[in-house]
């Protein structure tokens, strides 16, 4: 998520077809994209402090750049979505992020994927998703909550546990 990105022009700095895609969320247009972005307000509830760094050009479309972002944030302000100022201190994973742009300049498209999830403090969510799950408020869908191994995943590892021990009795 690149805080705010089109908020503070009215849009005016991505481009007509822009596009947000995640891992779970999108692809989305810009109008859906902005007014999600309005009603998160994200920067009005948190002090945050998003650590961008890592830019480089993608050597074979090099209209897209990456980047990273370590996203530390603190709760500190009442709002409708996150509920209380609880002064919790939000600690994203790592996320890699890329950005497209037009000849011109303008963004034609942004999207970002967790890289870690074992760090931090958000259950391996990133993005807004984060911000609900630090502040203790989690969106009731499976894709907002901490990943848990399915019961089908755990049982072929149990499995390949299992093979890999009797195999090594047979040698």
């Amino acid at each position: 998520m690149t805080l705010g990105l089109g908020t503070k022009d009215e849009g005016a700095c991505l481009a007509e077809g822009f596009e947000f895609c995640a891992a779970v969320v999108g692809p989305i247009g810009k109008e859906e994209y902005l007014a999600a972005l309005g009603d998160f307000k994200l920067e009005e509830s948190f002090d945050v402090n998003a650590q961008y760094h890592l830019f480089r050009v993608d050597p074979t479309q090099t209209n897209r750049v990456w980047f990273h972002t370590r996203t530390l944030a603190t709760h500190v302000a009442d709002s409708k979505l996150f509920g209380k100022a609880t002064g919790k201190e939000i600690v994203n994973p790592p996320q890699c992020m890329h950005m497209d742009f037009t000849a011109d300049g303008l963004v034609k498209e942004v999207g970002f994927y967790t890289v870690d999830r074992r760090q931090g403090n958000t259950g391996g969510l990133g993005g807004a998703f984060a911000f609900f799950y630090g502040v203790g408020r989690p969106l009731p869908i499976p894709e907002c909550q901490s990943y848990k191994p399915s019961k089908r995943y755990r049982l072929l590892q149990l499995i390949g546990k299992l093979q890999s021990k009797f195999s090594k009795k047979d040698e």
